[in-house]
């Protein structure tokens, strides 16, 4: 029997400096469209029509995102690492968040990229 998650699961004990990145990284988002969270068993989902990025890790001082793009993005500043999931065409870009600041322009154009590939019929 699976217990179902919460987004309060995730977010209790956290922080403050963590839940306040975590709440500045929503408000960006949800500039760029209408955004739902969906709490799975081991990380929060961030949905648009589907599911176009994960928040993974909320540590002591950061937030870690993953977002998964059919291709490799090499050329950027902003992620600590990329992977080809085992078996798929999927590569996940992993972006860490340790300030506001973190949140730049090049970072918002890959969101910006990641709800519209997710988004495009």
């Amino acid at each position: 029997m699976s217990e179902e998650k919460h987004l309060s699961d995730f977010l209790n004990g956290k922080t403050e400096h963590t839940l306040g990145l975590f709440r500045f990284f929503m408000e960006q988002l949800a500039e760029m469209g209408e955004i739902k969270l969906r709490a799975t068993k081991s990380m929060i989902a961030i949905e648009s029509k589907i599911t176009f990025a994960y928040v993974t890790q909320l540590g002591k001082n950061y937030v870690h995102i993953v977002i998964p793009f059919n291709q490799a993005y090499e050329d950027n500043l902003c992620f600590t690492k990329i992977a080809q999931v085992p078996g798929t065409s999927q590569f996940n870009h992993h972006l860490r968040i340790f300030f506001p600041e973190d949140i730049n322009e090049e970072v918002k154009s890959f969101l910006r990229l990641a709800i519209k590939q997710n988004t495009s019929p």
